[in-house]
């Protein structure tokens, strides 16, 4: 089994997941990437959210949420992705960049339109009771 191991910021208003889909790409991802060689998981989340989403995260505030792994989506059956969540505050207005196409709040409804990582993660969040 190959790994591809991955960082996402979790953020939740209105008891709905924000989610983004990049270009060309047909189903959406929770914002997030990979480290860089050296990248500390805060680092390489807070890079990755400001290149995503054109906000700041807050190091101070992140707190690690959980790790979710799952067949990566377009990969070859073997090819997972291990995901680990945090949650942060942010300062800015969360606008997608260049390589983003849409930013959007998901409920537990929408859940099969992202990865499948990503439907591990909103079930955990629907178990916490923290979206609808």
């Amino acid at each position: 089994m190959k790994l591809i191991d991955k960082l996402a910021w979790i953020e939740i208003q209105s008891r709905k997941v924000l989610s983004t889909r990049s270009q060309g790409k047909d189903v959406y991802y929770i914002p997030g990437g990979k480290r860089e060689t050296g990248e500390t998981d805060h680092q390489a989340l807070i890079r990755e959210i400001q290149e995503e989403l054109t906000i700041t995260l807050r190091a101070d505030s992140l707190k690690y949420l959980g790790t979710f792994q799952a067949q990566a989506h377009g990969h070859a059956t073997g090819i997972e992705v291990k995901m680990t969540c945090y949650t942060g505050l942010f300062e800015g207005t969360i606008t997608a960049s260049s390589e983003i196409e849409e930013v959007v709040w998901l409920t537990y409804a929408d859940r099969f339109k992202s990865s499948q990582t990503d439907v591990l993660i909103f079930d955990w969040l629907k178990e916490q009771d923290l979206i609808d």
